[in-house]
C-alpha cells in the first residue's frame, strides 16, 4: 500500500510540474491587431539590463511606443503577474516599464550582496532605470508611479531628481508607516472581536503593535488584512487564491522565475526596507516636491493608511497636486478601479491638471 501511495503521489507531482511548465513559457503576450498579428507600433517585451552593478529585469508594455513613458515601482512583491486577471489599462496611455527591483521577481539572485539592499541603493537603482528608459525611448522626462513600498522609494527619487520626471503618482502612498500599522492593528482587533473570531483576536492580542511590528504580528498580518478586505484588494480575501496562484499561472515568467519570486519574498518579508520604512516619517523627510504630485487612495486601505496619506498630502508642497479617493478599493486602486484610474491619468495627470481631484 505504501508503494502504491508513493506512486500516486509521484504521478500527481509530475502532472502538476508539467502543468506549471506549460504555463511558464516566460514571454509576455503581444498586443494583437484584428488579424491576430502583433499590433504595429506596440511593445511587449521582457528585458534585462545592468542596474547598480547587477542584472535587473523589466516588463515593457505599450500599445503605442509613441506614448509617454511610465516607470512603475512595486511594493513588497512584484505585481505585474496580477495584470492578466486585473488589467490596469496603463499600456493604453503609456509605455509602461514594470521594473522588478533588486532582490525581487526576475531581478532576484542569491548572489546579490545583502549589504546592497538599502534605501540609498534602491533610490539610485530607480534613477538608473529612469535614465535607461529615457535613453531607450528618447525622452527628456518620464512619469513615475510608486505603489505601496514602491511609493516609499518613488517619492524620494522624485524629490532627488525632479528634472527627470513630468509628475509623480503615489498609489497607496506611504507616509508614517508605524502609525499606519498601529491604526491597522487597532482596527483589525476591533473587527475580529465584533465578529466573535476569538482565535484571530487572541493572536493579535498576543502581539500588540507599539514601537515596532512584532514577528508574531507579521505572521498573521496579511491573512488578517485580506480576510477583512483591507489588504491587497477589497474583494481579495485569500493571499493564496489572490496572489500566489496568479503568480504561478502568469505566462510571462519562466518556472524558475516564479520560484525565485517567492524566494525573494521569503527573504525580504513585508519589504527588504521594512525597518527603515517603519523608522521614517515621510512628512518630515520629503515635505515638498518640485513636480506635480498625484495620490491615489483606496478608502478601505489599511495596509497603508489612506487617512495618513491624506494628512501627508495636505502638508506636501508641490506646484500642482491632487488626491483621488477610490470608494471601492483597498490597497490597489489601479487594479481594483482601473477605469477610474485611467480617466484620472488621461484627463488630469497627462494634461498637468487636477480638475477631477477630491482634494487639491
Amino acid at each position: 500500500m505504501a508503494g502504491i501511495a508513493l506512486m500516486v503521489f509521484l504521478v500527481c507531482w509530475l502532472i502538476v510540474a508539467a502543468v506549471l511548465l506549460a504555463l511558464s513559457p516566460g514571454r509576455p503576450q503581444p498586443f494583437p491587431d484584428p488579424t491576430g498579428k502583433p499590433l504595429a507600433g506596440s511593445l511587449s517585451e521582457k528585458v534585462f539590463t545592468d542596474i547598480g552593478g547587477i542584472k535587473q529585469g523589466l516588463f515593457l508594455r505599450s500599445r503605442d511606443t509613441a506614448q509617454p513613458v511610465l516607470l512603475y515601482l512595486h511594493g513588497g512583491i512584484p505585481d505585474y503577474f496580477l495584470t492578466p486577471k486585473h488589467p490596469t489599462g496603463l499600456e493604453d496611455l503609456f509605455t509602461v516599464a514594470w521594473w522588478e527591483q533588486r532582490g525581487s521577481g526576475i531581478s532576484y539572485s542569491p548572489d546579490i550582496p545583502p549589504e546592497t539592499m538599502t534605501l540609498e541603493q534602491m533610490i539610485q537603482d530607480a534613477l538608473e532605470v529612469t535614465n535607461y528608459l529615457r535613453r531607450r525611448f528618447g525622452r527628456e522626462k518620464i512619469y513615475l508611479m510608486g505603489r505601496s513600498g514602491g511609493s516609499f522609494i518613488g517619492i524620494q527619487a522624485a524629490a532627488r531628481a525632479p528634472e527627470l520626471y513630468h509628475a509623480y503618482i503615489g498609489v497607496g502612498q506611504i507616509s508614517d508607516q508605524l502609525r499606519s500599522e498601529r491604526m491597522a492593528y487597532e482596527y483589525m482587533l476591533e473587527q475580529y472581536r465584533e465578529q466573535g473570531n476569538r482565535k484571530m483576536a487572541a493572536r493579535l492580542e498576543a502581539a500588540p503593535v507599539a514601537d515596532g511590528t512584532p514577528a508574531a504580528y507579521l505572521r498573521w498580518r496579511d491573512k488578517a488584512m485580506h480576510e477583512l478586505g483591507i489588504g491587497t484588494m477589497r474583494g481579495m480575501h485569500s493571499v493564496v487564491a489572490g496572489i500566489f496562484l496568479p503568480s504561478l499561472t502568469c505566462q510571462a515568467y519562466t518556472l524558475r522565475e516564479k520560484v525565485n519570486m517567492w524566494r525573494g519574498k521569503a527573504q525580504s518579508g513585508v519589504s527588504s526596507l521594512w525597518g527603515e520604512i517603519l523608522a521614517t516619517d515621510l512628512m518630515q523627510k520629503v515635505p515638498a516636491l518640485d513636480i506635480p504630485a498625484y495620490f491615489f487612495g483606496g478608502i478601505h486601505d489599511y495596509t497603508v493608511s489612506t487617512v495618513l496619506a491624506k494628512e501627508y498630502f495636505g502638508q506636501l508642497q508641490a506646484p500642482l497636486k491632487g488626491f483621488y479617493v477610490f470608494e471601492k478599493s483597498a490597497h490597489s486602486p489601479i487594479f481594483e478601479e482601473p477605469e477610474k484610474a485611467q480617466r484620472i491619468l488621461r484627463e488630469d495627470v497627462l494634461r498637468g491638471e487636477n480638475g477631477l481631484a477630491d482634494l487639491k
